[in-house]
């Protein structure tokens, strides 16, 4: 932000009004649709105002519609505010989360809408259009300007499972669905909303492999939606491995090797 005195100097009476309530309301990043609202004050002639304050670097431009003060660089906020559904997922759910120490130099955006990847501030966002019934276990944290919607811990696990190419790979999700405490009734609702019974029955080899405590009902749910298709339980693997009749799965890594990968650290 800019000296008190520039600003007195350089901005007119209602771009400087327009400042002074941002900083009175605490408002960092907002959408040209939702700001006067906000501040519980209409301006005639807005977009001028803000057009001619980003000119003027006492505001940076997200998008068109979108902006926030320089020195505001929070890319989960600004994640949520590109999509009006926006939910941090995926890659991005995982570290945040503390399942991965990989970092992905993108953001994953999981939305119900069409949206092409973006770079915004050196940050790539990237963008991924599900159905409206896979749109479900999604929590807020952070506080004020920092605050973004997040898929929570079972539901970032099935997501991933999911669409696996967009984890942090898949040793790393074998390792994190055997480590991470899991609550049954919102591993079923999340596995019955996305429906891949592919990914339902990988999830279930791991439990099944490893003995994880707390899933014997969802394994009682998973055994239920086995289907006569076999599957490779690594998806990016050979086509090789011994067929577990029980699973309809491929072993195309073994039992050993999936608790091996599971004893590892992160």
């Amino acid at each position: 932000m800019a000296k008190s005195g520039y600003i007195s100097a350089n901005l007119t009476p209602k771009q400087l009004q327009f400042v002074k309530l941002l900083d009175e309301f605490e408002v960092d990043i907002f959408s040209i649709e939702e700001i006067q609202k906000k501040l519980k004050t209409k301006f005639e002639n807005l977009n001028e105002i803000i057009e001619n304050l980003v000119r003027k670097e006492i505001l940076s431009r997200i998008e068109r519609g979108k902006f926030c003060k320089p020195h505001f660089k929070d890319e989960k906020a600004i994640a949520n505010i590109l999509v009006p559904d926006a939910v941090i997922a995926y890659w991005s759910a995982l570290n945040i989360h503390g399942f991965t120490e990989q970092i992905s130099n993108t953001i994953f955006v999981q939305t119900t809408k069409s949206k092409k990847g973006k770079k915004i501030f050196g940050v790539e966002y990237r963008f991924i259009k599900v159905a409206k019934r896979k749109y479900t276990g999604v929590i807020k944290q952070g506080f004020g300007n920092g605050q973004y919607r997040i898929t929570d811990i079972e539901k970032t696990i099935v997501d991933c499972f999911d669409l696996p190419e967009y984890s942090s790979g898949y040793d790393n999700l074998i390792k994190s669905f055997y480590r991470v405490p899991l609550k049954t009734n919102k591993l079923i609702e999340y596995c019955d909303s996305v429906h891949n019974i592919a990914a339902i029955k990988r999830m279930a080899v791991i439990a099944d492999t490893t003995g994880k405590k707390g899933l014997s009902a969802f394994l009682q749910f998973a055994i239920k939606k086995v289907n006569a298709k076999y599957n490779l339980f690594d998806p990016f693997g050979q086509e090789n491995g011994e067929f577990n009749n029980k699973w309809k799965i491929r072993m195309n890594l073994s039992a050993e090797k999936i608790m091996r990968i599971c004893q590892n650290e992160f």
